[in-house]
């Protein structure tokens, strides 16, 4: 990779919470003119597999990825997995699990929006749901908009998805972070100033956070990213450099659902890439046709 080229390490597709399927990734990301892209779909991997065969002579080049939400005493995470090998048995065992929580957790929550909401949908609507690889809040919110129980998808986070009170169950940090590198992966935290919900994490609290996730084996901190602010990607520059982890940078793209452009990542005004950002790109493992 060369400095000024187009990269974006953070993209979804429809395995997960996106819009656009895999095929389709692979040709808006042609059509951006990005030189190297991630698909990080939501504890999946199944991306990984379907894009490199797609890939001509002459298309950007590839990393695997994927984005899992794990939890601990202290707080949320998202934390990226880069360049596993999707058929590695850590990194598959993780999938497994996770997509278990997942169903255990939409059935719980189909549960509660009947019960308190009185939000119910046809057993064939639920049937797909459940075979989704990756059902959750934002496929529910579409169905809520078109058996109109909605207006809107943001209506129906902000007055009802949101508003649910159930235990839910996570992975944790210590299980995330060593199954992407037994894997052959590189673990990075993703956005890690943001938090569970409406939460900025800064100052000391991240620093904290970051420590104690390289202790699990942390190996990277997303510091480019749409809408972090030059204070924003400072902090985590700093951090980065102290702990000495790689730097990644993503759009967080997902379609048609966020109001994200592929390949807004922050680093385009960039003069000169981080060290950090220059040793994961000649570290990470890289698909080139």
């Amino acid at each position: 990779m060369k400095q000024g080229e187009k990269i974006d390490l953070h993209l979804h597709t429809t395995v997960s919470d996106g819009t656009d399927s895999p095929e389709q990734i692979i040709v808006r990301v042609r059509e951006a003119g990005i030189a190297l892209f991630s698909v990080t779909d939501h504890d999946a991997l199944k991306a990984g597999r379907i894009i490199p065969p797609l890939l001509a002579e002459g298309d950007p080049a590839f990393v695997t990825g994927a984005e899992f939400s794990c939890r601990d005493e202290e707080g949320k995470y998202h934390i990226l997995g880069y360049g596993c090998d999707p058929e590695a048995r850590p990194i598959c065992r993780l999938v497994e699990t996770v997509h278990s929580l997942r169903i255990r957790k939409v059935r719980t929550r189909l549960d509660v929006l009947k019960s308190q909401f009185g939000v119910d949908f046809p057993e064939e609507e639920q049937r797909r749901l459940f075979a989704m690889d990756n059902p959750g809040k934002p496929h529910i919110a579409n169905l809520m908009v078109r058996y109109g129980y909605a207006k809107s998808r943001d209506q129906a986070f902000r007055d009802v998805l949101n508003r649910l009170r159930m235990k839910s169950e996570y992975l944790r940090p210590e299980q995330v972070i060593p199954a992407i590198s037994e894997s052959g992966g590189i673990p990075v935290l993703a956005h890690p100033c943001y938090g569970d919900g409406d939460q900025l994490i800064l100052g000391e609290e991240m620093d904290g956070r970051i420590r104690r996730l390289t202790a699990f084996g942390l190996r990277g901190a997303e510091a480019f990213y749409s809408g972090f602010t030059p204070l924003l990607c400072g902090e985590i520059l700093s951090l980065a450099a102290k702990y000495g982890l790689y730097i990644t940078a993503g759009s967080d793209y997902h379609g048609s659902n966020k109001m994200v452009l592929l390949g807004d990542t922050g680093l385009e005004g960039e003069t000169e890439w981080p060290e950090g950002l220059k040793r994961f790109l000649n570290d990470v493992n890289v698909i080139r046709k």
